[in-house]
């Protein structure tokens, strides 16, 4: 399958305060506790609504693949919507891929939050919609499950504009960085959910690496299989014209444990890698901007924005 090629980045409209938060279940079913949701906007100077299809279960899916998808739609074209954020992941995004209305979305730009089964939504995103999009705390296991800090004020602070071109992402300190490859190098950050990333290839939502620094992440995936899905996007192709490599949790393996891994797939490529960033399956869980040019210094052990991630 051919893969048309990235759009042009559109850049959304930053939050400003009282901005209204939708809240949305592309993928899985969980209970939510509407009142408590409430709150924790409200607490934060910031509204929601909830989507019909957070309050309902298919199966493993929350409500039909017409209702998550008409969700999504609603979502970005409502004018009093400033940005979106997701209930859950699991599986079932992969399911609106080929309906997705991208003239829709790119009339009506907004940020989109999520991680795990939202990585398709991610790819599909920035490269048909050329939004950028953030990899972040979604609603149930994230915002309402206390994680640490900085997981809510790493979003914020991207969502309000706060950061902008020549900030620099931080990690907490308390989660030292690894230095697999040392080098530094510039692109667009790409990726997601290892897992996601091999489930769509050759599909709409097929990742693009070319110019790009690469961000991947999983849970629940021995280290054999990890290397399985490394070496499926390697030959796919996907790693032709990578310029750099940060690597996010992957919840049961170390980063001792994956750095030969990790040298022997990017190693021949002579790209920076650095492993141990906090993001993903984790506590706590930074946000990180896809679709947005980014420096990566391994050796710096930083991760820079090259460009607003908002218009003005």
């Amino acid at each position: 399958m051919n893969c048309v090629e990235t759009v042009e980045t559109l850049l959304p409209g930053a939050l400003s305060g009282n901005a209204r938060f939708a809240i949305v279940a592309p993928a899985g079913p969980a209970r939510l506790d509407a009142d408590k949701a409430r709150q924790w906007f409200d607490s934060r100077g910031y509204q929601c609504r909830i989507y019909p299809g957070v309050n309902q279960a298919d199966g493993y899916l929350a409500g039909s693949d017409q209702q998550r998808l008409q969700d999504l739609h609603d979502a970005f074209q409502a004018p009093d919507i400033d940005a979106i954020v997701c209930m859950r992941g699991g599986y079932g995004s992969m399911r609106l891929l080929d309906a997705l209305d991208f003239d829709l979305i790119r009339r009506h730009p907004k940020p989109l939050v999520g991680y795990s089964d939202i990585t398709a939504l991610h790819t599909v995103l920035n490269r048909h919609a050329g939004l950028i999009s953030f990899h972040g705390a979604m609603l149930n296991a994230d915002l309402l499950g206390g994680k640490l800090e900085p997981t809510v004020s790493s979003l914020f602070e991207q969502l309000s504009g706060r950061l902008g071109e020549g900030d620099a992402i931080v990690h907490p300190a308390a989660y030292p960085l690894t230095t697999v490859v040392p080098g530094v190098a510039s692109g667009r950050l790409v990726g997601g959910n290892l897992s996601l990333l091999g489930a769509t290839l050759g599909t709409v939502a097929e990742i693009d690496c070319e110019g790009a620094i690469l961000f991947i992440e999983d849970v629940n995936e021995p280290l054999y299989r990890v290397d399985r899905l490394l070496t499926q996007l390697r030959l796919a192709g996907k790693l032709e014209g990578l310029r750099g490599v940060l690597v996010g949790d992957f919840a049961g393996v170390s980063v001792a444990a994956m750095t030969p891994l990790l040298v022997d797939i990017f190693g021949p490529l002579g790209v920076p890698v650095m492993a141990g960033w906090r993001s993903g399956h984790c506590d706590p869980n930074l946000c990180l901007p896809m679709g947005g040019r980014v420096k990566l210094d391994a050796a710096g052990r930083a991760l820079v924005l090259e460009q607003a991630l908002f218009r003005l």
